[in-house]
């Protein structure tokens, strides 16, 4: 494991997808981040790269050629290097190899920057393009934070409060692709409360979000994150059936719709990224 740390926090990460894996309070010992409990969901933090989401057939096409990928894409099984670290930053990167170009024709140079400042760990993504031909990627963010549930809390205790005025329209996921049909959420004070039968139907997929930060709050106690988010259209939120956290999920691109032509450039929220250019997309999360 890797760590971070200040007065504030301690942050642990693994190499193997570059992934936060921890995020503690140093004064209490309070976990923020998920356990990885494998019953429900053996993951922490993932990052989705180059696809956010399922593939019609898990395959999509570019130049008249079909490439399988899995849902999310391979960026969260890949070893990444650590190539710099700090007391309270690092970096790490991933980059094209023999393995991805099989699955993905198009070399690319991947960077997690993690950096604590205070009470706040801010993790920023960069992605370069080192071709000479145009590079399509999509990514995103799969944070999942702990709903502490004991005698005195329950999942039904917390709930999520958006930082502007929101009608919660979101997608319906049929089958792993996103499907026209939607529904809306309406919200007092801004509030979504959070119940288990909220994700049994899976993840609410929002494109017309209008908050950049989110709160995970509860009606018992003052702990709770403000989530934040830079250029990321699309959001998702979710949860393992009955599970005790909730994922936030800043997005560039969404699983593709259930009529899509399976065509790579066509894809919703696809970045075209041109040559020696680079994209950059950043989340934080603040702890109190």
């Amino acid at each position: 494991m890797i760590f971070l740390e200040n007065d504030y926090l301690r942050a642990s990460f693994a190499a193997k997808g570059a992934e936060l894996q921890s995020l503690k309070n140093k004064n209490n010992n309070a976990e923020y981040l998920w356990s990885g409990n494998p019953d429900y969901w053996g993951k922490f933090s993932p990052v989705l790269f180059p696809i956010v989401g399922g593939l019609k057939q898990n395959t999509y096409y570019y130049k008249n050629k079909a490439y399988l990928l899995p849902r999310h894409g391979f960026a969260r099984d890949k070893n990444f290097e650590l190539n710099q670290i700090g007391s309270t930053a690092l970096v790490f990167s991933l980059k094209h190899d023999e393995e991805t170009l099989k699955v993905y024709p198009f070399p690319f140079k991947l960077q997690l920057h993690y950096t604590l400042t205070g009470a706040r760990l801010s993790c920023s993504y960069t992605v370069s393009n080192p071709a000479e031909d145009i590079l399509l990627f999509s990514i995103g963010a799969h944070p999942a934070f702990a709903t502490e549930v004991n005698a005195d809390l329950a999942y039904t205790d917390y709930f999520l409060q958006f930082n502007k005025e929101e009608s919660l329209t979101y997608h319906k996921i049929r089958e792993d692709l996103v499907d026209h049909q939607t529904a809306t959420i309406a919200l007092s004070d801004r509030k979504l409360p959070l119940t288990h039968e909220l994700f049994y139907d899976d993840a609410l997929i929002f494109k017309t979000l209008k908050s950049d930060c989110i709160s995970l709050r509860n009606d018992k106690n003052t702990r709770g994150i403000h989530f934040s988010f830079k250029n990321f259209p699309f959001f998702g939120i979710w949860s393992a059936k009955d599970a005790d956290f909730v994922c936030l999920e800043p997005w560039q691109g969404v699983a593709d719709g259930i009529d899509h032509n399976q065509q790579l450039e066509h894809k919703e929220g696809i970045i075209i990224l041109g040559p020696g250019k680079q994209w950059t997309g950043s989340w934080g999360v603040e702890c109190f």
